[in-house]
């Protein structure tokens, strides 16, 4: 399978769209996962601490693989912190701090290692070299990785991040809306695992939200676009989570939400519903890229997004979600 062309392949300063990924998986450590990529794809590995590793100098990039649990990695901000004064004693006790915190994050990591997920984050990748990186899902898949359907406890995902093609708000406003569109039969054609639909790192865009925002005279602005999206959606925890670009197209927006160090800023979208299929040999990056296309397909003819959620809004002002997913259902096999 190959990776589908974006409607608008080029970024606003023309240079080929990219895509940032990570999966999550287990069975696989940290230091094994990182074997792998070099084994793909060269570059060198560089121990940052015991569960996290980097490789750089690959075709794209730098990857970072590592435990997916915050405490098993040693704090910045202790480590960086530097001593009260230059005196002996202070310098010691400081010395002493770091490698009692760095020690105690590695026993950390040591026991929830087989708990929480390994996480390899790609560098951003053009989109239409995305399924080479397939063959990094085939090599884990073989290794041993277990992704989100070997256990009712995993709830793993894959993320895409493609860079957006234009930063103006009703660009962005237009993908929101496709997206709102074609959640239901993205669900669908995933097949969301139970796991992921019970946990809140995907959950879906509230319905009055998506109203509001399919309503024909909704035009914002960035700013307003901004204000409506944290009123309805203050968290992280959406399917299609906005805080990456509004946190780099403002980066002075006056909300303690972006100030979040899990918000890393950056010209995306940060899709996060897929599962982490890896237990399918048929699953990979490729086929969720496809089925983001869609969104950007929806998105950039206008008349079909407008006609669509016209239709949105009167079909649910009066029938359930199931009569609206057998119409997308329809629509997608147009």
């Amino acid at each position: 399978m190959e990776p589908q062309p974006p409607p608008l392949k080029h970024t606003p300063s023309g240079e080929t769209r990219r895509v940032g990924v990570e999966i999550e998986f287990a069975g696989i450590p940290p230091h094994d996962a990182a074997a792998l990529v070099t084994r793909l794809f060269g570059g060198h590995v560089h121990v940052v601490s015991p569960h996290r590793l980097k490789v750089t100098d690959t075709r794209w990039g730098e990857f970072v693989i590592e435990l997916d649990a915050k405490y098993a990695h040693p704090d910045a901000k202790v480590v960086d912190k530097p001593p009260k004064s230059d005196a002996e004693w202070d310098q010691q006790r400081h010395q002493l701090r770091i490698e009692f915190h760095t020690r105690t994050r590695e026993l950390i990591g040591d026991v929830v290692a087989g708990l929480v997920p390994t996480e390899v984050v790609c560098p951003p990748i053009p989109w239409h070299e995305l399924g080479e990186l397939d063959a990094l899902f085939d090599a884990l898949r073989e290794h041993g990785a277990k992704g989100t359907d070997d256990s009712l406890w995993y709830g793993f995902g894959l993320h895409l991040n493609p860079e957006v093609p234009s930063l103006d708000p009703e660009s962005i406003l237009a993908h929101l809306r496709a997206y709102l569109l074609l959640a239901a039969w993205l669900r669908d054609q995933i097949d969301i695992d139970i796991t992921r639909e019970v946990l809140p790192h995907a959950n879906p865009f509230p319905k009055a939200y998506a109203i509001k925002v399919l309503d024909p005279g909704y035009h914002p602005g960035m700013d307003g676009l901004i204000a409506d999206y944290l009123e309805h959606n203050p968290t992280r925890n959406r399917e299609l989570d906005l805080f990456p670009l509004f946190a780099y197209l403002r980066p002075d927006y006056p909300s303690e939400l972006f100030a979040d160090d899990l918000v890393k800023p950056r010209p995306t979208f940060h899709y996060r519903l897929p599962n982490a299929q890896l237990s399918s040999p048929e699953w990979g990056v490729t086929i969720e890229w496809n089925r983001w296309r869609e969104v950007e397909r929806l998105a950039a003819n206008s008349q079909r997004l407008d006609a669509q959620a016209r239709e949105y809004l009167a079909h649910h002002a009066q029938s359930p979600m199931s009569r609206w997913l057998d119409k997308l259902r329809g629509w997608m096999n147009e």
